[in-house]
């Protein structure tokens, strides 16, 4: 099926589960979980298409949600992470997939000491930290199909509630991703057996969505940041370890 072996597809399928959970239960980490298993098997540059439309579909189920919680902060941020997107997809498709590969495993370990590490006393004035959040949400959404690492911070350090940081990050997908997929189809980046394998993947997404929506209201605001830190650390750590298992 789509010139993979089953071993290749059942893996895929349980990181597509995996990958959901995380979505459900933090608003965000979907590509940072089910990218760097797929960017194993398939060349990065199609892995990150198939993370990129993954995040499109499961985004389609929570509109309701998304128009209720969402936090106006995800307006700007999602605008600017659009006209960065192209730079990253630029540094995605310039690179060899050898080195792409390094990189998608290092923006992963990256989205867990971004969210982890203590700042101590450094603080940003709320616009400019807006404008970094949209650039580097577009650039890792653009070279590695990853849009969450750019926006954790923002989201998972400021004073919203869980419940708003979770939908507007959710919010940033929805609008990021359909344009960013478009753009990697124009140019030539992938096309319809990346968007098929996305939905051949997309009910084992949204079985783990499903139980991540249902382990996030049985947690208090610092065990969501807590579980989240922890998911992100140990995807992170998968993916090296299957880097240098490659």
């Amino acid at each position: 099926m789509f010139g993979f072996s089953p071993e290749t597809i059942a893996v895929a399928l349980l990181a597509a589960i995996a990958a959901g959970f995380v979505r459900g239960l933090a608003g965000f980490g979907l590509s940072v979980v089910l990218v760097p298993v797929l960017q194993l098997a398939i060349e990065p540059s199609a892995a990150v298409l198939v993370g990129i439309v993954s995040l499109f579909l499961i985004g389609l189920t929570d509109i309701g949600r998304i128009r209720r919680d969402a936090d106006k902060s995800a307006i700007p941020i999602a605008v600017i992470a659009l006209a960065c997107m192209p730079l990253g997809l630029w540094a995605l498709v310039a690179l060899s997939p050898d080195w792409a590969r390094v990189l998608i495993a290092m923006v992963s370990l990256g989205a867990f000491v971004l969210v982890v590490v203590p700042l101590g006393k450094v603080a940003l004035p709320r616009r400019s930290a807006m404008g970094l959040s949209g650039f580097f949400t577009g650039f890792f959404g653009g070279f590695a199909g990853m849009p969450g690492p750019g926006m954790a911070p923002f989201y998972l350090r400021g004073r919203l509630e869980p419940r708003v940081a979770r939908a507007s990050m959710m919010a940033i997908f929805l609008v990021v991703t359909p344009l960013s997929a478009a753009f990697f189809v124009w140019r030539g980046v992938g096309g319809w057996e990346e968007i098929e394998l996305a939905a051949l993947l997309f009910p084992a997404v949204l079985f783990g969505d499903w139980f991540g929506h249902r382990a996030f209201g049985q947690v208090s605001k610092t065990q969501w940041q807590v579980a989240t830190a922890i998911v992100l650390g140990g995807a992170a750590l998968g993916a090296l370890y299957k880097l240098v298992a490659a």
